[in-house]
């Protein structure tokens, strides 16, 4: 494939962003070469601005899971987008998509939509810490919730120190609120709880993995989160920006049979346009100004046209009974294809996958938390990126990124992607 144009549009970027594109995994750093600049994308494909067409396993990394260009979202989009774009006062169609969100997930009784999914899970954290009146929340190594200063915190030199910041502008003061556990681990979970309990506000997780791959919990895993804030007067706060809607209609929550406190949500809600929100029962959102005292606040939240396409994409999902068998057929295809043709040719490797979302590691243990998903053999993901892409299928450029799968996929799509997984595996033999 050519990219002269792509390569021609990073250079003229860099002249005028930082590292020329506005999110750092875009600039290809972690598998090396130039990135593609998208043109347009409809259902599972995306075109870049050299022609070239590709199947699409980022899909916006997530929220396209009807595919891209759906056209009811579009439609929803255009036609709202005639009465003005935005107003900074209240409308209908807030209070719309609101009823039919609350409706579809359990342990919720309101809800409030931000502009993304970093602004809600720091939204929840300050108001788990003004509910509970205390200062310190834990989060989990691997586990991404946005680039607020709370979340980006590396681990300290123990169990149970507090965490060091891992960007600069981040203070001392800040990382010391923030403990950093291990996913998938109570133990250690515990022993951070026993060492500061007086002064734990909430845990944050995301309750399926997606930044270290696919990272589904291990059995009792959320189960004992529950029990343990329970038991030290702590919320629970389930970061579902990725799976919210994608997994189930009402997210880990339902699928999982388990209750967090508050909840996050972002990609989906948003049917593709900037949106995040945060949930909770009434006890705790009532804390939310202007009803109480925790104070939240943005002048494009609920804006129409993000609304718009949430709501046109939320109702499309509550009406399609079979769209998560789907959605789990395909997925469970495309592991066994992925699997016998590594397998066939003797490459070594874990994949992970629960519902629409699955990774492929190069590891022969199982990726269960960040130090076994770091673990993996990078050079060989960045051979297989690359030959991916040379092939037409445009995966995450991580190795820590999950793969989403669309409904706008076919089964010749997937068998595509595996003849693709097959030739990069015939020439690592």
């Amino acid at each position: 494939m050519l990219y002269q144009r792509s390569s021609a549009l990073f250079k003229e970027a860099q002249e005028v962003i930082p590292g020329g594109v506005n999110s750092p995994v875009r600039a290809f750093k972690a598998v090396g070469g130039t990135p593609i600049f998208a043109k347009s994308a409809k259902g599972a494909y995306v075109y870049d601005e050299d022609g070239n067409r590709f199947i699409d396993y980022i899909n916006s990394w997530g929220p396209m899971l009807l595919g891209h260009a759906y056209p009811p979202v579009v439609e929803a989009v255009v036609e709202k987008t005639k009465s003005g774009t935005s107003f900074g006062m209240p409308t209908a169609i807030e209070t719309e998509i609101a009823e039919l969100a609350v409706s579809m997930v359990p342990n919720i009784d309101k809800i409030r939509f931000v502009n993304s999914g970093t602004e809600a899970c720091m939204s929840a954290v300050r108001l788990a810490r003004g509910y509970t009146g205390k200062d310190k929340i834990i989060k989990f190594a691997g586990c991404y919730h946005g680039h607020s200063d709370s979340f980006l915190i590396a681990a300290g030199s123990g169990a149970v120190t507090f965490g060091t910041p891992n960007s600069p502008g981040v203070t001392q003061g800040t990382a010391k609120d923030t403990l950093l556990a291990k996913y998938n681990n109570l133990e250690n979970v515990k022993e951070l709880i026993e060492a500061n309990e007086e002064n734990l506000a909430a845990i944050i997780v995301e309750p399926v993995a997606g930044n270290m791959g696919c990272i589904p919990p291990v059995e009792g895993f959320l189960e004992g989160l529950r029990t343990l804030c329970d038991a030290n007067n702590m919320l629970l706060i389930f970061d579902e920006v990725m799976t919210g809607f994608r997994l189930a209609k009402g997210g880990v929550q339902e699928l999982k049979g388990v209750d967090a406190d508050i909840v996050c949500f972002g990609k989906v809600v948003g049917g593709g346009l900037p949106v995040g929100a945060f949930a909770a029962r009434n006890a705790i959102m009532n804390h939310l100004a202007p009803q109480g005292p925790v104070y939240q606040a943005g002048t494009l939240s609920g804006n129409p046209l993000a609304m718009a396409a949430g709501l046109a994409m939320l109702k499309s999902i509550n009406s399609d009974q079979d769209l998560f068998k789907r959605l789990d057929d395909k997925t469970k295809y495309l592991h066994k294809g992925i699997a016998e043709a590594l397998n066939r040719y003797g490459i070594t490797h874990t994949i992970n996958r629960i519902g629409s979302m699955i990774s492929v590691h190069f590891h022969e243990d199982s990726v269960i938390d960040f130090d076994t998903a770091a673990n993996g053999n990078n050079d060989q993901f960045k051979r297989f990126f690359h030959s991916m892409l040379k092939q037409g299928i445009y995966i995450a450029p991580s190795a820590f990124e999950t793969w989403f799968i669309t409904d706008a996929l076919s089964y010749e799509d997937l068998d595509e992607t595996i003849k693709a997984v097959e030739v990069f595996a015939k020439s690592e033999a």
